[in-house]
């Protein structure tokens, strides 16, 4: 029970995804993702800080 709670596979793939030809995409769509992607971004760098900071 406990080793899915901290898979983090889907969140380190969400950025080396290929693009499906398949899909439709559209601007709000991108826009979503890359949101996503910053806002991922930014916790990991506050996280790395905290962690720098305060060891």
């Amino acid at each position: 029970m406990k080793k899915g709670m901290f898979d983090m596979s889907e969140v380190a793939t969400y950025f080396f995804r290929k693009k499906d030809p398949r899909r439709k995409t559209n601007f709000n769509l991108r826009t979503m993702h890359t949101i996503n992607k910053i806002s991922m971004l930014m916790f990991l760098a506050g996280v790395i800080y905290f962690i720098a900071t305060h060891i």
